[in-house]
């Protein structure tokens, strides 16, 4: 995150140099061209007054600049009649008017033209273009110093900054991870800043989920431990009997206990499971169930116990009955008491399952024939 900030504070320092370079440059630029037009309109007025006076001659350089400058004044015989002393002989371009660039042995002119009042004389006003591009140069790098002295700075206080504010969130990480597995007491949130107290909150709550589940998980083992001693040791009982019998039929007997012993654990284990389903599952997981499936369905899996012992399974429903539930709990309720009406019913009778309507209400039935 912090690398990240630094690289655009960067990027945006790097956009922000060259936006401002380039634009000073121009500025600039604009700024000499401008210079350049006035000089020219300075010798317009001073040519219309004197030139008629005066033979060629040359202006003296009375700056140290001066010499950056040059001009020339041409009659309307196009003869040399003033110019600088730093001005060639010959034309300074050959565009007459307006801005122009022109090289001159080997050296490299930006030139501004205009012709006096009457027209006749011609003004050239120009600039060596190496010395306006190393003095724009001298002035955009001016202007880029404090940039280039800030970055360094702005980066060491946006560290500061990033990392004092990660300060709760390192403080938090290192909390979590000096706990034991086992503790699962929510975190304190009165010492946090604001920016962190949704994250502590939502960890608390995760807190709490996984101790309820842990829980859960604990009394099912123990109430899994509890209810299996009994039969567990009911079987152990009876397969002693059938070891220690000295006929046929004591040991036939004791050895249908014990097959008798592990169906009854069998079903004790899927209650069990059942139960587990049934405290896994959420209070708001409803959708809309259509009852005459599910109930074939659980028909479906009772079929072979029913057909065992002799039972027969109706099914009477009516089509497009459907309640707002938990598919999976429906099931569940179903098939017990399904299971149940099989188990207690005499053979050769029937377990009827209805499904219908009762002063506009849908009704579930299971009749069987048993006490």
């Amino acid at each position: 995150m912090l690398l990240l900030s630094l690289s655009t504070v960067l990027v945006v320092w790097l956009a922000a140099s060259l936006f401002t370079y380039f634009d000073a440059r121009e500025e600039f630029e604009e700024l000499l061209d401008a210079h350049l037009a006035q000089s020219a309109s300075l010798l317009v007025v001073q040519s219309s007054h004197d030139l008629d006076e005066i033979e060629t001659d040359h202006a003296p350089l009375l700056h140290k600049y001066s010499r950056r400058v040059a001009f020339q004044v041409w009659d309307e015989e196009r003869v040399l009649r003033l110019h600088s002393a730093n001005a060639p002989t010959q034309l300074l371009a050959t565009q007459e008017q307006g801005y122009s660039n022109s090289v001159i042995d080997g050296k490299r002119w930006r030139v501004f033209g205009t012709l006096n009042e009457s027209g006749n004389n011609l003004i050239q006003v120009a600039e060596r273009t190496e010395m306006r591009e190393e003095l724009a140069e001298n002035i955009a790098g001016n202007l880029l110093k404090p940039l280039l002295f800030s970055l360094p700075l702005l980066a060491l206080l946006l560290w500061i900054a990033v990392s004092r504010s990660l300060q709760p969130l390192i403080k938090l990480t290192a909390e979590i991870g000096r706990r034991e597995p086992e503790n699962l007491l929510a975190l304190g949130t009165t010492s946090a800043p604001a920016e962190v107290q949704p994250l502590i909150e939502r960890l608390n709550q995760l807190f709490t989920r996984i101790d309820t589940s842990m829980q859960k998980e604990r009394r099912f083992t123990a109430d899994a431990a509890h209810e299996l001693r009994t039969p567990l040791g009911g079987i152990k009982a009876q397969a002693q009997v059938a070891l220690a019998s000295v006929n046929d039929e004591q040991r036939c007997h004791a050895l249908d206990n014990v097959i008798a012993g592990c169906d009854r654990t069998t079903r004790l284990i899927e209650q069990l499971l059942t139960l587990a389903r049934i405290d896994n599952l959420s209070d708001d997981l409803t959708e809309a169930c259509p009852l005459k499936s599910i109930a074939a369905e659980v028909i479906a899996q009772i079929a072979p116990m029913a057909l065992k012992q002799d039972v027969r399974l109706e099914l009477t429903a009516e089509n497009g009955r459907v309640v707002s539930g938990n598919p999976l709990l429906l099931r569940i309720f179903l098939r017990n008491l399904i299971d149940n009406a099989v188990r207690h019913t005499p053979s050769g009778t029937r377990v009827k399952v209805e499904i219908g309507d009762i002063n506009g209400q849908t009704r579930l039935s299971v009749t069987d024939s048993g006490p």
